[in-house]
């Protein structure tokens, strides 16, 4: 099968679509990727996108959200549950709109880079 690279890994994570055609979903449930793409047929199972999605909202969204909590801290210094009823939720909503695009971005660059989770065969090779 050839290889189109038509899509690009940042329109395939953001719409959370197939990184070959772009138009099957990438995952079945909120997280788990699919086996196949109902679209085009590619073998997903090799798609891992490992600790590397949740490490890089862990610190992008620490050096976003702690910055923002000592300002506000300086500035009002309201008691510790104001800051619990303010940061949980916005780390918390935050990071779960965040997971599903960027993990896709990372299955999505998989693809390109012809790279799978044990590095011993790509996306189009047959088994």
């Amino acid at each position: 099968m050839s290889r189109s690279w038509s899509v690009s890994p940042v329109s395939a994570g953001l719409r959370c679509r197939c990184p070959r055609c772009g138009e099957g979903r990438l995952y079945e449930g909120y997280l788990t990727v699919a086996e196949r793409c109902e679209h085009c047929g590619l073998d997903l199972r090799q798609a891992d996108s490992g600790d590397g999605p949740a490490v890089f909202l862990i610190l992008g969204l620490g050096a976003l959200f702690v910055p923002l909590a000592l300002w506000v801290d300086a500035v009002w210094s309201p008691s510790k549950w104001v800051h619990m009823a303010i940061w949980v939720p916005l780390v918390l909503g935050t990071t779960l709109l965040a997971i599903r695009p960027l993990k896709a971005y990372f299955v999505a660059q998989q693809y390109r880079h012809r790279a799978s989770d044990s590095g011993s065969r790509g996306y189009d090779e047959d088994a």
